[in-house]
């Protein structure tokens, strides 16, 4: 059981705001289809602000009114971002995934950090995010502007 990393490099906020205006796709792994929980809450808010939104759940068929798929593989389409919901340990084979399948950014949530997983993105060209909401940076860094 891996603890509690502190990440060891995140982008500036500039890179973060390049993520959210260049994104069009979002596979958010992990996402429930409880409306009480985190995942479901910022998915719904992501695809109220014109993201379309990828279900990667293997347990539902259907989150937010769009067909849910068991793994970053199965998706058919093109990801911009893999959005991570799920504990630290789980986060190095969905890192593996993302490069596989080309991604362009991995997204950890607030509490969700691996820096060796978070090196081999980077190594494959992926930008990294790790241990925050992207709804939250989201809202402070482009919802005020208008954007998205």
């Amino acid at each position: 059981m891996q603890g509690c990393e502190i990440p060891e490099y995140n982008p500036p906020d500039d890179e973060i705001v390049e993520i959210l205006k260049t994104a069009r796709t979002v596979a958010v792994v992990g996402l429930s289809d409880k409306p009480d929980r985190d995942s479901y809450r910022v998915a719904k808010y992501l695809k109220e602000h014109g993201y379309k939104i990828i279900p990667v759940n293997p347990r539902c068929s259907e989150i937010l009114g769009e067909k849910c798929y068991p793994d970053l593989s199965s998706v058919p389409e093109k990801i911009d971002v893999v959005d991570i919901f799920r504990k630290p340990e789980a986060v190095p084979p969905i890192v593996d995934e993302a490069i596989k399948v080309g991604a362009g950014t991995v997204w950890m949530q607030l509490g969700i950090a691996h820096n060796e997983a978070a090196e081999k993105a980077r190594k494959a060209g992926l930008r990294v995010v790790m241990s925050r909401c992207i709804k939250i940076e989201h809202s402070r860094l482009l919802a005020s502007e208008g954007q998205k």
